[in-house]
């Protein structure tokens, strides 16, 4: 009692003295939360958008079922995806940003505005990564080295040209064949100001299905510190063969979370399938399209209940 009773004019001397009263703590950290909550609200607009700018998320073009997904470590990406129609060709590219939360998160934007810039301006995709390459090693604000496939598929020979720099080989499958993995291409953007960049070539054959990926998928580590590694990856793609590309995206990538376990993933996990279909369903499926339209061309779209040509946003 005699305690309390010492304390009372302590309190009171010390809010004579200028020191905070517990009131004003209060409102002080009722202010901090609420600018938390805004900060957290913020945060997660942004990552909206940037769904939004790695878009479609799903569609069908002609012959080829498409789809991404970006599985983030933190609320922003470093990682991206992105699937543009440049007339008569789609382009699909995957990249990943060294680094993750807000620092990649921010320079995603920019890095999809030069690609979609230089993709619009020039076809060869090896003239579009040294163009992106050029921009970046010319900023002054030292932007983060970006790994990135590019690659252009033309519906009128069914061939994918494409120019890989720095992200792990995307993986081909095809059936009865073993797996192709696409190299051919040159640095990480930003960090040679004159790089070279080759391009890679090759046909889509039916049933041909391609998966392309960040290193947060081969890297993703387990409770005993074992790596998903590419051999697991060509593993899951090869079960998930012969699914349309969203259920064997999904498929793929419930492969590596359960093998992570508890352990949460160390970095972002993209994956973009590109599938052509195979003869058959091929065949019904454009006979369902002239049923629809007679005289439509492909046009970018996103997946419907039945294989019509209208889109969607993404989700």
């Amino acid at each position: 009692m005699m305690a309390a009773t010492q304390r009372v004019p302590a309190i009171a001397q010390a809010a004579q003295s200028g020191a905070p009263s517990l009131l004003s703590l209060r409102e002080e950290l009722d202010r901090e939360r609420r600018d938390h909550g805004r900060l957290q609200q913020a945060i997660f607009e942004a990552a909206q958008i940037q769904r939004r700018l790695c878009a479609p998320r799903e569609l069908d073009w002609g012959e080829y079922e498409i789809a991404g997904e970006i599985f983030p470590v933190r609320h922003l990406s470093g990682d991206f995806f992105k699937v543009m129609e440049l007339g008569e060709v789609l382009a699909v590219a995957v990249g990943d940003i060294a680094g993750k939360g807000l620092t990649a998160g921010i320079w995603l934007t920019h890095l999809l505005s030069l690609l979609q810039r230089s993709a619009q301006n020039l076809v060869h995709p090896g003239l579009v990564m040294a163009e992106v390459n050029r921009a970046l090693c010319e900023e002054q604000s030292e932007p983060p080295l970006t790994a990135l496939f590019y690659g252009l598929i033309d519906p009128r020979t069914n061939e994918l040209t494409y120019c890989n720099a720095g992200l792990p080989a995307p993986l081909l499958l095809r059936p009865g064949q073993g797996i192709e993995q696409l190299e051919v291409g040159g640095p990480m953007l930003g960090a040679i100001e004159k790089g070279t960049f080759d391009c890679g070539r090759l046909r889509m054959d039916s049933g041909d299905m391609l998966v392309a990926y960040s290193d947060g998928v081969t890297e993703c580590r387990n409770s005993s510190e074992q790596e998903f590694e590419t051999s697991r990856l060509a593993a899951c793609a090869r079960a998930a063969y012969g699914s349309c590309a969203n259920p064997a995206l999904f498929s793929m990538l419930g492969t590596v979370l359960d093998f992570a376990g508890s352990s949460a993933p160390g970095d972002d996990l993209t994956f973009l399938v590109v599938r052509r279909q195979a003869a058959q369903s091929a065949g019904a499926h454009l006979q369902e399209l002239d049923l629809l339209a007679p005289r439509r061309k492909p046009a970018l779209a996103s997946r419907p209940k039945k294989a019509s040509p209208r889109g969607r946003g993404p989700r």
